[in-house]
């Protein structure tokens, strides 16, 4: 388990064995569709989306729906064509798409984790880690819509209602996702999301039979041990550059916005702002100028860049 916001470890046990992950590679997918699709852009369900095995919408070659209803049929109904039809529509081939998602999970660090195909029937080449699903939903969690649709129960779109698999909607305080996902060969597997207050934790589980159960101790866990501390506010000025041949002698750096984690009694918090000796002008307001490191009891636990508080100019 982790904290949504900083990607801070909470609990862990086997987070870095590969394993198979189901349905919850629909994570990936579904937050790269998010990202590169409107959605109201037309899709023409292509042939190669028809009878593909397990959960299904049992879409039909040539019908057009909208990437909306898709992505909630993807995430809500867990529909293996949907994603087949998705890739192909993003990205011209299931092959293309599986390079997208490779690639953005090498972005982000999940070293544990090679996709094969969009949906996540079992494949030798297809698996990934607790802790890389972890670290793949905190970015997800991050896009609106994604949030928007993981987080809804029930809707009914262009005639259809999809209805969320996940239990935990209707049974935990907070909860707001995200995704489940079983075969017989990989076993039951979770991915939750729960928020309060201010406050972001972010649960798997890979191959447990109580994972309803499990999911909701750990969040409990989180929530109760563990408090959520502003540690940085946006706009406070958190150091100085001198600027050279620029209309003012000096700028001001600060973070875009508040920087908070979770921290456990007796937990104690270092920042280390990393910043150039000077800047030469001119230099935009928002901009990055350097970054902000932070320690929890001597242990990295986030990054976050300092941009530049004003605008100035060449003198």
């Amino acid at each position: 388990m982790i904290d949504g916001h900083t990607s801070r470890v909470i609990l862990s046990h086997n987070a870095d064995t590969p394993a198979l992950i189901a349905s919850t590679t629909k994570i990936m997918t579904g937050l790269l569709i998010a990202e590169r699709c409107s959605l109201d852009e037309p899709v023409t369900v292509p042939p190669e989306a028809v009878g593909v095995e397990g959960s299904s919408l049992h879409l039909q070659a040539g019908e057009v729906r909208q990437v909306r209803e898709l992505l909630y049929g993807l995430m809500l109904h867990s529909g293996n064509d949907v994603a087949v039809a998705l890739a192909i529509h993003c990205a011209g081939s299931v092959e293309q798409f599986v390079a997208l998602m490779n690639r953005r999970a090498e972005s982000l660090g999940m070293t544990g984790t090679h996709f094969a195909n969009p949906h996540g029937l079992d494949h030798e080449e297809h698996h990934g880690t607790a802790r890389d699903l972890a670290i793949l939903t905190a970015e997800a969690m991050k896009n609106d819509t994604f949030h928007t649709i993981v987080s809804t129960k029930t809707v009914t779109l262009g005639g259809r209602t999809y209805t969320n698999h996940n239990k935990l909607l209707w049974r935990y305080d907070g909860a707001v996702g995200v995704k489940t996902g079983y075969t017989k060969e990989a076993g039951r597997i979770l991915v939750s999301c729960a928020e309060r207050g201010n406050r972001r934790l972010i649960a798997v589980t890979i191959d447990d039979p109580n994972d309803w159960e499990d999911h909701a101790s750990m969040l409990d866990h989180g929530f109760s041990q563990f408090t959520s501390r502003t540690i940085a506010q946006a706009g406070t000025v958190l150091g100085v550059v001198p600027v050279a041949g620029g209309q003012r002698s000096a700028c001001g750096v600060t973070v875009c916005e508040d920087v908070t984690v979770s921290l456990a009694p007796g937990e104690r918090v270092k920042l280390t702002v990393e910043l150039p000796p000077f800047s030469f002008a001119p230099m935009e307001v928002g901009a990055q100028a350097g970054w902000l490191q932070v320690e929890v009891d001597g242990a990295a636990v986030l990054r976050v860049p300092l941009v530049w508080k004003d605008t100035v100019r060449e003198a």
